[in-house]
């Protein structure tokens, strides 16, 4: 009898032998995923609902990235406006029915009620770290207002994560208990700045992160670890190969790290990934017969078992989606 999608899909992440390699690609559904406001503009929830059904209608990838354009915002107040290292003190928790779970859990319901039973669906959550970024006036500034305040304060500076962390971790746990996820896809990088060393990160950031993936991994073993490389953002694998997760997408193209090379730093654990996410990589701009002629490259670098196929992050807007098939037929 043939797998299901989320037969395949598992049995992959647990490094099990499958009929053939899942496959599965996203993109943003927004205009401006970052600074859009699905809690103060609940139109945007309904424009991200409708993008995602009429994708995975279309499309019928082997598994889910729920995209959470319009919920990057982390609403609280107590964690705006960010100014000095010591502000990282000021902020508090969030109330269990705060609209930032209860929205979040709602959106995830409408996805893994429609698909989730044939379907693995895992709900992107981004680390404490990155939310910050997320919250500065302009993006590009986020990662040295970060490094400056860890630098400037350390102890300060981790005591606000930890507390924006606790929330995410308390989403995260929540999106696969009440809001039927599979798994969550749980977004970080490196901090890149002066003075940021491998002890400092992990005296400050990788708690938190820990912690997130321990509260997903209570409710489901099924969870992704992604270290991104979005825009050339360069990562250092080795910080987070003692990360307590099932499976790991990073960016094999950016980094220049098959997913060969990847997956022995991982202690061999599955890999998601493989192909570049540019514009000016095979999967946006190749033939049909170069798309198909990268996947079975890859496959047969990489080999077939423990293996989805992906890209480095998510891919251009504009994307043809006939490229994701071609690529699923190939992998076959």
């Amino acid at each position: 009898m043939a797998q299901t999608k989320k037969e395949l899909v598992l049995a992959a992440m647990d490094n099990k032998s499958t009929e053939r390699v899942p496959s599965s690609f996203w993109f943003h559904f927004l205009k401006d995923e970052v600074h859009s406001d699905a809690f103060q503009q609940p139109e945007l929830n309904d424009e991200l609902l409708a993008g995602e059904i009429k994708y995975i209608d279309t499309v019928h990838p082997d598994f889910v990235k729920i995209m959470t354009d319009g919920f990057f915002p982390y609403e609280n107040d107590t964690a705006k406006n960010l100014q000095t290292a010591a502000d990282f003190r000021k902020i508090k928790p969030l109330a269990n029915d705060d609209p930032w779970f209860t929205q979040q859990i709602a959106y995830a319901k409408e996805l893994t009620h429609r698909y989730g039973e044939d379907t693995p669906m895992f709900y992107n959550v981004f680390c404490a770290g990155t939310t910050i970024k997320f919250m500065r006036p302009e993006l590009a500034t986020g990662e040295a207002f970060l490094a400056e305040a860890i630098e400037e304060n350390p102890s300060a500076v981790r005591q606000g994560l930890e507390v924006i962390a606790h929330d995410l971790a308390t989403l995260s746990e929540r999106i696969i208990q009440e809001g039927g996820a599979t798994g969550i896809y749980l977004s970080l990088q490196n901090l890149i700045g002066r003075g940021i060393t491998r002890k400092i990160y992990d005296e400050v950031m990788a708690p938190g992160e820990k912690e997130i993936l321990a509260a997903a991994n209570r409710a489901s073993q099924y969870n992704i670890l992604h270290i991104c490389g979005w825009s050339g953002h360069r990562n250092n694998l080795s910080w987070y190969a003692d990360y307590d997760v099932k499976t790991i997408n990073w960016a094999a193209v950016v980094e220049g790290v098959s997913l060969e090379e990847g997956r022995k730093i991982f202690d061999q654990r599955a890999a998601i990934g493989g192909f570049g996410n540019e514009p000016t990589d095979i999967l946006y701009r190749g033939t049909q017969a170069e798309i198909e002629q990268e996947t079975k490259r890859i496959l047969q670098q990489a080999g077939r078992q423990g293996i989805l196929l992906g890209a480095d992050c998510t891919v251009p807007r504009d994307t043809d989606w006939q490229r994701f098939e071609w690529v699923r037929k190939a992998a076959r």
